[in-house]
């Protein structure tokens, strides 16, 4: 299991800004890409005069932007590399855009790139035992090598981290020879250099993202919005983005910023929302109708949720997702050129319209008594979402998201800030077996929750670590106690936990709880790019 839980910091990217600071301000042309790294690069690499791979080493990987900036980060801090924030700025842009990941080859990982906390993994064994020990599976999994760039990857740790075959999980092996004769090859397969995905993503005709999309999303303690996202071309690949909108209690958002496109699809933006600064890590589809990844608070990346904006005739949310038998309820369809009637399916009525705009339309919707159980199609004039409400008659059950999940202890003065967790609560109704907890079950979307904790087990009751380990809100962002010694504790020991995060759905005279594990643990000390 890997748990990523990561903020960038100064330190480790040096005069190059915040890696995503840094990736979403406009690249000055100080000189082209090429030029730089012969004048930059080529005291330690060489030029092989093959036109395929021009320079040893930096022509054998493909990697993110992200991936890059650490890359170049690394031979600023390490090698003594001396290149300009403007120089390393184009140099990334180039090789993301040259040497970068299809679409594709960056599915199922992309919760790294979209700072996504409290992921558990699930790798191959030998890439478990031989690299996830020490950091995330998905790092490895985001960029392309030969086979002998991957084999100098391993000699680079061994170099680097002589200490790596004494850890434990590798003293009881022989760590080095495994990952050079097994892993190695192994790598070069799954992840190789040169793959049929990325030389077809280089032919497709890039779409300009120019316009204005239908954006919805969540952030915590504010919850679901909607909203308006005007994009507009101001060079290459470089865009200023306006957002105006609403959260579903109808208090409004706006903000302002700029957004860079890396290989044709990687989106990544930095606004000021209402005076937040926050980051926009998203993936435009091939035929460049859609955006969709996270959006974060620049400085507390837990805050944060998923995004998904779309141009087109398309509704992208209807919130909330659900409605019970014989229920009166508001529901609101977020979309993209919202024209004609509403159509709520069978055993719903649409009642009224209560507002509508073209990306918005607030309907009073009343189901029947006898409405059959499960989800129903919503259509507004030609547009239509699938299975996008459900109908249900209780909730038998309640998953608490994400269900393993970590916090770190910080504050009180120290320079390494409180790393929070928050969470959300999933109802599911019984499917036509009436047994929750089986694979016919009918989920119904994320539900208003009271949260609340609990020692997680015996030892959790016995050092009381309810009492110091931290605090959650009525919104479910829970923040863990102070760093540092507490001699209140037995034998004076910091403010970490084990607890249960308890979030129960009022359903009528029904209450139903569901639970989560949380760990609250000492901070992180070393936080790269990607973990």
């Amino acid at each position: 299991m890997a748990l990523n839980n990561n903020k960038t910091t100064r330190a480790l990217l040096g005069t190059g800004a915040l890696a995503l600071a840094g990736l979403v301000t406009m690249p000055a042309q100080a000189a082209d890409a090429e030029s730089i790294i012969r004048d930059r690069c080529l005291s330690c690499h060489t030029e092989t005069g093959e036109s395929a791979t021009p320079f040893s080493r930096i022509s054998e990987q493909r990697k993110t932007p992200e991936g890059w900036m650490m890359t170049i980060s690394r031979m600023q801090q390490q090698r003594g590399l001396v290149i300009s924030p403007e120089e390393k700025r184009t140099l990334v842009k180039h090789l993301a855009d040259t040497q970068g990941l299809a679409p594709s080859e960056t599915d199922g990982v992309r919760y790294l790139l979209e700072k996504e906390p409290n992921v558990v993994e699930s790798f191959d064994q030998l890439v478990q035992e031989t690299c996830v020990r020490c950091h995330s599976g998905a790092r490895v999994a985001l960029q392309r090598r030969t086979e002998d760039e991957w084999k100098h990857l391993i000699h680079f740790h061994m170099g680097q981290q002589p200490t790596a075959e004494f850890h434990a999980g590798a003293r009881d092996r022989a760590w080095f020879d495994i990952a050079l004769t097994n892993v190695a090859p192994k790598l070069a397969k799954d992840y190789p250099f040169n793959s049929d995905a990325w030389n077809n993503w280089q032919k497709v005709n890039k779409k300009s993202l120019n316009g204005t999309w239908a954006m919805t999303g969540y952030m915590p303690g504010k919850g679901t919005f909607d909203a308006s996202l005007r994009v507009s071309k101001t060079a290459a690949d470089n865009y200023t983005v306006a957002l105006e909108g609403q959260y579903a209690d109808g208090t409004p958002l706006s903000g302002e910023g700029r957004a860079i496109v890396y290989a044709g699809y990687e989106w990544r933006a930095s606004l000021t929302i209402d005076g937040v600064k926050v980051r926009q890590v998203l993936a435009a589809s091939a035929d460049g109708s859609a955006l969709e990844g996270r959006m974060f608070e620049r400085d507390d990346e837990i805050i944060g949720g998923s995004v998904k904006a779309v141009k087109g005739n398309v509704i992208t949310a209807v919130t909330p997702s659900y409605i019970k038998q014989g229920e009166r309820k508001l529901v609101t369809i977020s979309g993209n050129n919202l024209k004609g009637n509403v159509q709520l399916g069978n055993g719903v009525k649409m009642l009224k319209v209560v507002s509508r705009n073209a990306n918005r339309v607030v309907v009073l919707a009343e189901a029947s008594k006898t409405a059959k159980v499960g989800a129903i199609n919503v259509k507004v004039g030609r547009t239509s979402a699938k299975t996008a409400l459900a109908v249900y008659d209780q909730v038998a059950r309640v998953e608490i998201t994400p269900s393993e999940s970590i916090a770190r202890i910080g504050g009180a003065g120290g320079p390494i800030p409180k790393l929070k967790s928050a969470y959300r609560a999933v109802g599911y109704a019984a499917g036509a077996d009436g047994k929750p907890g089986t694979e016919d079950d009918l989920r119904l979307g994320y539900m208003p929750a009271a949260w609340s904790l609990k020692p997680f087990d015996e030892i959790a009751q016995h050092d009381n670590d309810i009492k110091y380990a931290g605090t959650i809100s009525r919104d479910g962002v829970f923040t863990p106690g102070d760093a540092g010694l507490n001699p209140e504790r037995r034998m004076s020991t910091n403010n970490v936990g084990n607890l249960s995060v308890v979030g129960t759905v009022n359903d009528g005279n029904n209450n139903v709880q569901g639970e989560a594990h949380l760990l609250v643990t000492v901070q992180t000390f070393v936080k790269p790019v990607l973990q």
